[in-house]
């Protein structure tokens, strides 16, 4: 299994409680995307099954060895003890369902009315729980306020404060935070064997501490994208063909990853902005970003139109420019 890089303070609490059998029944991997909480999750959950059923590990952290054989039925998905919840693709195809329906929730019961197979545990993998329609929010609630014995819940969750405060209640949260440069360098490395020392560093800098989205922004010219946002942000667009030559090369089909880096980038931008300002300059710029911020949020999920979502976000970078860029 892939390597977790960074996190060390969080692999240490849930190894803590595991090694004292104090372990929860329930925990919430919280943290930004890219950062590693899914394949926390992964791991978390292996070498709680892999230490149930023997032969004993003796790893640190959350590593168990590739050739155990607890390891090489996870990584078939084909554990009986474990089960992951997640959205499936629509008709066979690469679309995934918008969400995790109640029906997937339900299914847990498959797990839990049958004893384990391997070792007394069972795990369940939800990424992400943002992802559970309300429905299937309440019929997981059930299965956390009344547990089956020596079960484990592992919740990836990108905005647990969107989650059922019932949901959360009953969890032990585990924020993963960014990792550090030297981290960064390691789990891009691991990730891209082939790429140069070049790509790394130019990678690193835009990832800003998440592998995940490092690795989504390659080959994707994200520098040149970060440029023409940043020229917005200096000169303006008085005539707006900056901004509209900018929505019309990002509203594209082919152009969708790079339309996606920019709905990420250009509220960071704002944010950015904002921090080398103050007094109504800071307020001008803190209102923009929470505009660009909703819009941004929205867009994918909402199927707003491309171009004219890329045009009123180009706006909002252009008005931070200078009065004496604006005409």
């Amino acid at each position: 299994m892939t390597s977790l890089f960074g996190h060390d303070d969080a692999v240490a609490a849930f190894r803590e409680r595991l090694d004292t059998g104090r372990l929860h029944h329930a925990w919430l991997i919280t943290g930004p995307m890219g950062v590693g909480k899914a394949l926390f999750a992964e791991k978390a959950a292996l070498r709680m099954l892999a230490e149930g059923a023997g032969p004993p590990v003796d790893r640190p952290g959350l590593d168990v060895p590739d050739d155990h054989p607890t390891a090489r039925l996870v990584e078939a998905r084909s554990h009986p003890d474990l089960m992951r919840l997640e959205r499936l693709a629509k008709n066979g195809g690469d679309e995934l369902a918008r969400s995790i329906t109640i029906d997937q929730v339900r299914g847990l019961q498959r797990l839990f009315s049958t004893t384990p197979s391997m070792s007394p545990r069972r795990a369940v993998i939800i990424d992400s729980v943002d992802d559970l329609e309300r429905g299937g929010a309440n019929a997981l609630l059930k299965n956390l306020e009344e547990p089956p014995p020596n079960s484990l819940f592992l919740l990836v969750s990108h905005a647990p404060e969107r989650l059922l405060p019932t949901i959360r209640s009953r969890c032990r949260q585990l924020r993963l935070t960014t990792l550090d440069d030297a981290a960064m360098t390691s789990a891009l490395k691991a990730a891209l064997p082939d790429a140069d020392e070049a790509e790394i560093a130019s990678l690193r800098k835009v990832g800003e501490g998440s592998p995940g989205r490092a690795i989504a922004y390659r080959g994707l010219d994200i520098g040149a994208l970060d440029g023409a946002m940043r020229d917005l942000a200096a000169k303006g667009d008085p005539t707006n063909a900056r901004r509209s030559q900018l929505a019309q090369s990002l509203s594209l089909k082919a152009a969708q990853p790079r339309y996606e880096a920019f709905l990420a980038r250009a509220p960071s931008l704002i944010a950015e902005q904002a921090r080398q300002r103050s007094g109504a300059a800071l307020a001008e710029a803190l209102r923009l970003w929470e505009r660009a911020s909703a819009l941004a949020g929205s867009a994918t999920r909402l199927s707003l139109d491309p171009q004219s979502v890329v045009f009123e976000l180009a706006g909002m970078l252009a008005a931070l420019a200078p009065e004496q860029a604006h005409g």
